[in-house]
Formats: C-alpha cells, structure tokens, sequence
C-alpha cells in the first residue's frame, strides 16, 4: 500500500469516528511542531500550518497523515526522492489545546512588523496569550527560513469554516500565489486575502519572517486552504490532498508519489461554483455589533442585493451586492461576519 493509500485506509472509519478528536489533550499534540520531513535532494522550504485557530483542529490530523504517508513511502519505495523539507506546525497552540478559535484575541489578525518588533526579546510570562502565541511560532518559522538554503519558501495556512461548504483557496498575489492555488483543486477566491488586515500571510508575502525585521530577500509563495466545516471529518482529508498537491506543484514529490486517492478531491458540491472568483465585499464586526447572521446560509448560497443577512445593535443587515456569500460567521468569536464573492 503506497502513502496516499495508507492515508485513505486511516480515513476509512474517520467519518464515522471522531475518536483522534475526543482523544485525552495527553495523547495530542501539546507541541508546537508536528512533524518534519526532509530529503537529501535541495527544494523548497514548505511550512504548513495547521489550527492558526484553535478550533480548527482539520489541518492537525492530516499533517500527520501526510508525515505518516510520507515516511512510508521512503521506507517501501526505493527509488523515493523527497525534494526540500516540510515543516508542519500548529499556529494557536494556547487555542488548539482548548479547542477555541483564540482566548483573547484572533492570532490570523495582528502580524504586523511594529507587534513583532514590539513583542522580540520580551519574556514569554510577560506577554498576553496571542502576542505569546505570535512570538513562538514566529522564532520557529525564523528559524527554518534562517537554516534552509532554498530561494523559495511556501506557506500553505490550513483553515476551516463555520458554515458548510467552505472549500477554496485563498492566494496572496495573482503571481506564483495564484499558480500554486490552482494547483490544490478547489476555488480560488482572488483579492480576499488583501481585505483582511494582519494575516500571516500577508506578513510572511512583505518577507515579514527574518531576523532583523527587516523586508528579506525571500522568495515566499503564500496560499490558504480551506477545508469545510470545523467539525466535518471530510476536512482533514481535503486538507492531507491540499498538501500532496501543494508538494508535488513544487516538486518536493513526483507525480507518481502517494497517488492512490486524487480521484476523490472533487467533490459534486464543488461542479456548480466557478474555478476562480473575485472578492467583491467584506463585512467586519465588532463585539459591540452583536452580529447574528440569520441561519441556513452556506458557504457559495447565491444572494441578492437587499437580502436580509443578519441582525445587530443597528437594525437588520443587508447585502450590499449579489453574488455568492463566503464565511458566514455561526461561531462565537470572529471579526468578520460574511464575505461576498462574484
């Protein structure tokens, strides 16, 4: 059984048994890193980064199913040649282990060059819990890129949504962005990334990741993921085939690596949403709103100028444009109540 086989037999009673989720915080990861995967042939640095929310625990479990595929296939394929290295890690770690998108603030909302310089050289106890978060994973990443002697670096940010439906990809740029986001089968959602402030991506594409904070020569690619539902056990699956591909489009691995499930990437809900679409609106919202999105919209519903959305503290909410709805919020915290893309 080669890797990607061994990935779908691991999945096979994962639908039906969310046992990895209801295991004891002991038996889960309570490190930072996930895994590390390198070969002897010089590639691409390519970070993963799994549960930037803490409760998004999708991109954890099919990090290690993809380090688990991976180390089998090196030990039962001789002629197996890993290019580069991978790193997994898992982003909101104080999160993840409590299984709750942040505790005090949303860790994909605050990279920016003046925190980071703020928060450098500043005793972990003595930071708040994000900026704590932000300071680890930010020395773990600066240290890969400091000792990788590749040109490029990828990030790949896995994610999940609230709502069902979400599955697309997020690039950073209309440049090589673009390209690798193309490459892991699902929409692409182009201009979205630049309307929200502080994600790490953005940061890691203004070369944010170097020792003196200062803009690095780096070549980094920066793409999100997103998977479905929090809680669907479909999502870790679409994220362990968004890391194969995101692999074999930068050739760490060939085409005929861990080949065994590509057929099940496209799914029928995905056949009527166009390959890629353009962010046209965002609506941002505070504690004081009181944002309540109306229920039974999913993620692509088509919506109409006018349509009654939500409800806040001012009244109902109204679509200010047609077009498809993105990441309705039906989760507790968020900052962003819905996106509209057309």
């Amino acid at each position: 059984m080669d890797g990607l086989g061994r990935i779908m037999a691991n999945l096979a009673t994962f639908p039906s048994n969310l046992s990895y989720f209801r295991r004891p915080m002991s038996q889960q990861h309570t490190e930072r890193v996930i895994g590390t995967f390198e070969g002897e042939t010089p590639g691409p640095l390519i970070i993963v980064i799994a549960a930037l929310h803490g409760n998004e625990p999708a991109g954890v479990r099919a990090l290690e199913m993809v380090f688990d595929a991976l180390e089998h296939e090196r030990r039962d394929k001789p002629n197996f040649q890993f290019r580069g290295k991978l790193v997994g890690l898992i982003g909101n770690l104080q999160a993840f282990l409590t299984r709750q998108r942040f505790v005090e603030r949303d860790l994909n909302r605050m990279w920016t060059a003046d925190l980071m310089a703020e928060i450098k050289g500043t005793k972990p106890e003595d930071l708040a819990a994000e900026n704590r978060e932000a300071q680890h994973l930010f020395e773990c990443i600066n240290a890969e890129n400091q000792s990788s002697t590749s040109e490029t670096t990828v990030f790949l940010d896995l994610h999940t949504t609230s709502a069902e439906g979400g599955i697309f990809t997020i690039p950073t740029d209309e440049g090589e962005s673009l390209l690798l986001a193309k490459h892991l089968g699902a929409p692409v959602i182009v201009g979205l990334q630049a309307s929200i402030p502080g994600t790490l991506l953005g940061f890691a594409t203004e070369g944010g990741f170097s020792l003196n904070l200062q803009p690095s020569t780096l070549n980094a690619i920066c793409v999100a993921f997103e998977a479905g539902q929090h809680e669907s056990p479909h999502a870790a699956i679409r994220s362990a085939i968004a890391i194969v591909r995101c692999l074999r489009a930068m050739e760490s691995i060939s085409q005929t690596d861990v080949v065994d499930f590509e057929k099940n990437l496209t799914l029928p809900s995905l056949t009527s949403i166009p390959p890629v679409v353009r962010f046209r609106y965002a609506h941002n919202i505070k504690e004081a709103d009181e944002f309540k999105m109306r229920p039974g919209y999913a993620n692509f519903q088509p919506i109409v100028q006018g349509e009654h959305l939500a409800d806040d503290v001012h009244g109902p909410v109204l679509s200010p444009d047609k077009g498809l709805i993105l990441m309705p919020l039906y989760q507790a915290k968020g900052s962003d109540g819905f996106f509209i893309v057309q």
